[in-house]
């Protein structure tokens, strides 16, 4: 009996030996796969922007699933304001000779690209190149593309121009035919989020903002790729009613590519640019690798970006904004006296109301001990919107999608279909509405009132803090709010922004307003290391949802959420509707 006690010890203690060593070796491939090293630059390289990148707008949008294991190739993930530094410091570095676009899709959004392409524009008055290729090409990486001094296309490729279009899904029927109630308060005939439960078609009011914001960013969009390739604009538009650039000879036929040829040849037309032999390798490096080799600023007095990027809760989290957390930043830059001025970057479609409040009371504060400037990426929208409202100053990109001025809740029931399956309930409370959200029932009557009323309370208090900041009417802004959403340009017109411009130019801005000529630029909040995301305090909870997200994805994980998150189905909301990206 002795000796089998020994034996199990002996095995118990090798398996923890064997388990403890899989648990180290885990751990260290995580801090040693976070750690990157210096890149080299060589001399006569090529700028290449591939596949592999994933352009994200902050360092909180850098989150992977650390326990999932494929074979899928992964995407490096390089901010915004990384590339556009990178390609200002390819102008002058002589160890860069040109830039390569080499991507049939994109992972980026409309603002980026916009960005980018504009700071590609300026890095032709080098003297340098910029060539770009494409087999299947997306309307967004052709967009970008489209810049480039020579457009080479695969002989057996496409370009997917087709324009902009939206589609609305309407669920009255279903919900109605499978016995779910929906009760919905809203304040703004434009705040179509909630308009799929109400109606069984689209709305004319949600017909006018769609057409209007759609015709809008294709105008942009069609001007800057016509330019570019000078060809008319009337003309381009028919190229594109006509989906000729789904044909390869007829690409090449109407001027969206220079030249139909295999990857291998563009490769040989780059090394005889670069007056390398065929048989040489082309030295090609990343924009991630590129942005790790400069240096990056170490001035005392700085300029903080503040990146909001995602929807916006309550409490803590990592993807998107999280009241609790991002307070702490906010408070934590009010403190360093380092940081001279911040730039508050925004990023999103709004999502819970009191959240959104908590997070511009702080801004409040923080702009009454220095600047704030704000900078709208692709989303600026309801809560995104609102939380813009402590600034001193918003810049806006053309093609934002701007204001949402309008407060919305949804409450899902299913007391018929419950009926249809012999479900039903019987209620003992000790107050009239003590059962205010049933899941069979929906709202108690005193519960709609008090919902309504709040809903419009939220509105007003919506407004005022417009009115404050755009320097309007109440009647003013309720005119152009009513959930209504903005195309930048839309918005500048209007007044709900002050200047277009890009993040650079709000960076310049808040130096100014600081009085600053020498500075270094910071990133808040850093990203969350795959160390810390292990050891972080997740719950059960935690990890099923992000089983759910990245089984069914982000964006109808925000459909799934609404309807059975209890913090978001009884939530007063500031979110937009809209999702355009140019693909």
């Amino acid at each position: 009996m002795k000796s089998f006690f020994k034996l199990v010890l002996a095995n118990l203690t090798a398996i923890f030996i064997i388990m403890a060593g899989f648990f180290l070796f885990f751990i260290g491939f995580i801090i040693l796969s976070s750690i990157s090293g210096g890149t080299d630059v060589k001399s006569n390289s090529v700028l290449t922007l591939d596949l592999k990148t994933k352009i994200i707008d902050s360092p909180s949008e850098d989150q992977e699933d650390i326990f999932a294991f494929n074979n899928k190739e992964k995407e490096t993930s390089v901010l915004l304001y990384d590339i556009l530094q990178a390609i200002e410091n390819a102008k002058t570095d002589d160890k860069i000779k040109g830039i390569s676009l080499e991507m049939d899709n994109i992972n980026a959004g409309m603002t980026q690209l916009d960005d980018i392409r504009n700071a590609l524009i300026d890095f032709k008055k080098s003297g340098k190149f910029v060539y770009a290729y494409g087999n299947t090409v997306s309307q967004g990486a052709y967009y970008l593309g489209s810049v480039a001094d020579k457009y080479y296309l695969n002989p057996a490729g496409l370009i997917e121009l087709k324009g902009l279009s939206t589609e609305v899904t309407f669920f009255k029927n279903f919900a109605e035919k499978y016995g779910v109630g929906i009760q919905v308060i809203r304040h703004g005939k434009f705040k179509a989020a909630v308009e799929p439960f109400l109606r069984d078609e689209i709305s004319p009011e949600n017909k006018e903002q769609l057409s209007t914001l759609l015709n809008d960013i294709w105008l942009n969009t069609s001007n800057k790729i016509a330019s570019s390739r000078k060809i008319p604009l009337a003309e381009l538009n028919t190229i594109t009613d006509s989906l000729y650039s789904y044909l390869p000879n007829l690409s090449l036929k109407y001027k969206l590519a220079d030249q139909l040829i295999q990857k291998s040849e563009y490769d040989n037309i780059i090394k005889k640019k670069l007056n390398i032999d065929n048989d040489k390798k082309i030295n090609k490096i990343s924009f991630a690798k590129y942005s790790e080799s400069l240096n990056s600023d170490s001035d005392d007095k700085q300029i903080a970006v503040l990146y909001a990027s995602g929807a916006i809760y309550n409490g803590k989290g990592y993807d998107g904004i999280y009241s609790e957390n991002f307070i702490k930043e906010i408070k934590k830059l009010q403190k360093d006296d380092d940081v001279k001025a911040v730039v508050f970057r925004i990023n999103s479609p709004g999502g819970s109301a009191n959240a959104s409040d908590e997070i511009l009371f702080e801004l409040q504060q923080l702009k009454r001990k220095k600047p704030v400037v704000v900078s709208f990426g692709d989303y600026a929208a309801s809560g995104g919107y609102y939380i813009a409202m402590g600034a001193d100053k918003i810049f806006s990109e053309p093609n934002t999608l701007t204001g949402s001025i309008g407060v919305f809740g949804v409450i899902p029931y299913f007391k018929e279909l419950a009926e249809k399956n012999g479900i039903r309930s019987d209620v003992v409370s000790t107050n009239a509405n003590s059962n205010m959200i049933s899941a069979i029932n929906g709202l108690s009557p005193g519960t709609l009132n008090i919902m309504t009323r709040s809903v419009e309370s939220t509105y007003q208090r919506f407004v005022h803090f417009v009115t404050l900041n755009r320097k309007k009417s109440f009647e003013e802004i309720d005119a152009l709010g009513g959930g209504r959403i903005w195309s930048g340009v839309r918005a500048k017109q209007i007044g709900l922004v002050d200047e277009l411009g890009t993040l650079q130019d709000a960076i310049n801005y808040a130096a100014k307003s600081a009085g600053l000529k020498d500075y270094g630029v910071s990133s808040y909040p850093a990203k969350v290391s795959k160390f810390e995301q292990i050891f972080s305090a997740e719950t059960e909870e935690d990890f099923s949802t992000r089983l759910i997200k990245n089984k069914i994805g982000k964006e109808n994980f925000k459909i799934f959420q609404h309807i059975t998150d209890p913090d978001t189905r009884s939530a007063v909301m500031m979110e937009s509707p809209f999702s355009i990206k140019i693909n």
